[in-house]
């Protein structure tokens, strides 16, 4: 079996070898099924994360969800191995955080406990197992929140044949792939 440090390897370099209008044409493919879905439709808040170094975008999603009157929060690194969720209004409230990724500055902490959780990461298996960036942020808040409904999202490239799963990873509900839904 292949290892995760060598899955991420392979991803980011095909992450690397497709242009900005690639990534940003697959990603609105992909938010339009996200929110197609029922569980974004029937949510009141969405958690989503901001996308970074050509991720999913999740941008459009977000944008929709505020055009819709739900709440929208996103993450932010706050200690070691820890993050939290903080209500965004406008992108404007995003500033570079951990690893610089865009992250909310004044914002007020989310509480919500049955949130639609939109989950990132670099590799997925059919199994929906999952190698995120390392650090087990995710799976720490995953397994402390049990009730969100999660989705991860993808490009179909970082779907590989298996991802290695280990005793404290926590796998999403579905994953949604330019071209196809995984549950």
């Amino acid at each position: 079996m292949v290892s995760k440090k060598e899955i991420r390897k392979y991803v980011f370099a095909k992450r690397k070898e497709i242009s900005q209008e690639e990534a940003d044409r697959r990603s609105i493919a992909i938010c339009e099924r996200v929110t197609g879905l029922p569980e974004f439709q029937e949510a009141s808040c969405i958690y989503a994360y901001v996308d970074y170094n050509k991720e999913v975008s999740t941008r459009e999603i977000i944008k929709k969800a505020w055009e819709e009157g739900k709440r929208v929060a996103v993450p932010k690194v706050t200690g070691p191995h820890e993050m939290k969720y903080y209500y965004l209004e406008d992108f404007s409230q995003l500033k570079p955080g951990y690893f610089q990724i865009p992250e909310p500055e004044n914002c007020p902490e989310a509480a919500e406990e049955d949130a639609f959780l939109i989950v990132p990461g670099v590799a997925f298996d059919e199994n929906r197992h999952r190698a995120g960036y390392g650090q087990g942020f995710y799976d720490r808040y995953l397994a402390g929140h049990r009730n969100h409904k999660t989705v991860a999202v993808a490009f179909e490239f970082q779907i590989v044949e298996e991802v290695p799963a280990e005793a404290t990873d926590v796998f999403p509900d579905k994953i949604i792939t330019e071209k196809r839904i995984l549950i």
